[in-house]
């Protein structure tokens, strides 16, 4: 953190020194790194909208039709290998069909793992599995656990 502080700051002064003689054109930029990475130790979960995320309170599942997200996430840990949470999954039942289904809340322990470099800013890694497990009722046909993998 300490030598990220010192580099911003070095980069801040020589834009100011350029901007002040005119010259602020010659001096490159760092590349910008996404906030999210920055406070997590360069781990991220990455949403529907392929931005990068660090402790996000809600989360899109279904990003096709929104029809399962999980929402109220509260994080216990957030590591560069794992990250365990809890919160609620918010499930459409479809019935009859999913445009006149009903959302149903169950309590779950989010686990995510199995980082990997993302291909949208390489230096980061992302999360790319996702362990759901329902501690209070579950939707109907599911497990008491379930994996998903998570896009990249």
């Amino acid at each position: 953190m300490r030598h990220h502080l010192m580099g911003t700051t070095v980069t801040l002064c020589a834009v100011a020194l350029a901007a002040s003689t005119g010259a602020a054109a010659a001096v490159p930029l760092p590349p910008k790194v996404p906030a999210a990475a920055r406070q997590s130790g360069d781990t991220v979960l990455v949403d529907c909208s392929w931005r990068s995320q660090a402790q996000p309170s809600d989360f899109m599942i279904a990003c096709g039709d929104g029809n399962n997200r999980l929402s109220s996430l509260h994080w216990s840990y957030w590591g560069s290998k794992s990250a365990v949470g809890t919160g609620l999954d918010v499930a459409n039942d479809c019935d009859p069909y999913c445009a006149a289904g009903t959302f149903h809340s169950f309590p779950v322990v989010v686990r995510l793992e199995h980082p990997q470099p993302w291909k949208k800013h390489p230096r980061l890694r992302h999360y790319t599995q996702m362990t759901l497990i329902y501690t209070e009722g579950k939707p109907e046909g599911s497990a008491r656990a379930v994996t998903y993998p998570l896009w990249d």
